[in-house]
């Protein structure tokens, strides 16, 4: 059998998840004997959305495989339908999809969805809130982009267990630290921003959660805004793990990388005739355990930047 060649193409490489999943799925290929090409759509789902058709309509591109992680609101569905009709399998990543079984109806190709769990992230965000902020507050929400369904499943998981007594203050960035850090410098220009009691900041990934701390740092008075207690999501080894043991986050959560294993999955269904599920869900952890941070916020709680 030939040796088989699929393309990853990631929302941007300034994210330290995205950047997790590209090294994951590089290390996937090396041990099953399998090429991947990683492409980079630079947050523009536009340009997503062309360099996919071109591996599908280029016969010399053509790969075994498509796998992605949309940059926006839609997966594609027209490119989808184009790629399983050309032979190419299918693997959408960290998205909510709805064409799936339809297409697997369609073609014979491997078509499945793999994806976090972003509900229970956002569930679990919202109880370290809880567990930080033991008598309430205000928490600054740095969410994903309003087009994104990870976003959205976050905010709602974290709503379903805020308790009541912490209100929330959102803005969004781009799942990228940047982003975050120019949201946040164009609110702290406002004059109101200063007058806001915030107790805690709490961001939908690491990455932004750090570009928040980068604007608060550069303003006057920054001691009492990088005093607060921030959080995100991903939980990478190297950047979300390491930056709760340094005490640049108190809490993080754990995300894995499901480009590897949505690697596995696809060489044992084309190799070996392994069956695939329609959609395949990962389960996140808090970093610290939510019993560690609920000891945390059991102390004397914080009094907030605006106070």
């Amino acid at each position: 059998m030939k040796r088989l060649n699929f393309v990853l193409s990631l929302t941007n490489d300034d994210n330290d998840y995205q950047q997790e999943q590209a090294a994951a799925a590089e290390k996937a290929a090396q041990r099953l004997g399998v090429d991947v090409k990683i492409v980079h759509a630079n947050n523009d789902a536009v340009a997503q959305s062309q360099q996919l058709l071109e591996y599908v309509q280029n016969p010399k591109l053509r790969p075994d495989a498509i796998l992605f992680e949309p940059c926006g609101g839609t997966a594609f569905p027209q490119v989808a339908r184009a790629a399983a009709a050309a032979g190419i399998g299918w693997v959408v990543l960290n998205h909510e999809v709805d064409y799936i079984m339809e297409l697997r109806r369609s073609y014979k190709v491997p078509i499945f969805a793999i994806s976090s769990d972003h509900e229970e992230i956002g569930k679990i965000q919202g109880q370290q809130f809880a567990a930080l902020l033991p008598k309430g507050g205000t928490v600054l929400y740095i969410e994903g982009p309003a087009n994104s369904s990870a976003a959205k499943e976050r905010t709602r998981g974290m709503n379903c267990t805020k308790p009541a007594n912490i209100q929330i203050k959102s803005m969004r960035g781009n799942w990228t630290e940047e982003s975050s850090y120019r949201t946040v410098s164009s609110w702290l220009r406002l004059r109101t921003s200063r007058d806001m009691r915030i107790d805690l900041v709490g961001a939908q990934d690491d990455s932004m959660a750090m570009g928040a701390r980068k604007a608060f740092g550069e303003i006057s008075g920054a001691d009492r805004w990088l005093n607060l207690p921030f959080t995100g999501c991903d939980g990478m080894p190297k950047t979300g793990q390491s930056w709760v043991r340094s005490g640049l986050l108190v809490a993080t959560i754990y995300i894995r990388a499901n480009t590897d294993l949505a690697i596995e999955m696809l060489a044992d269904a084309i190799k070996n005739g392994v069956p695939l599920p329609d959609r395949k869900i990962t389960q996140p952890e808090s970093i610290p355990s939510l019993a560690d941070l609920a000891t945390m916020g059991s102390g004397k709680q914080k009094r907030g930047a605006g106070a």
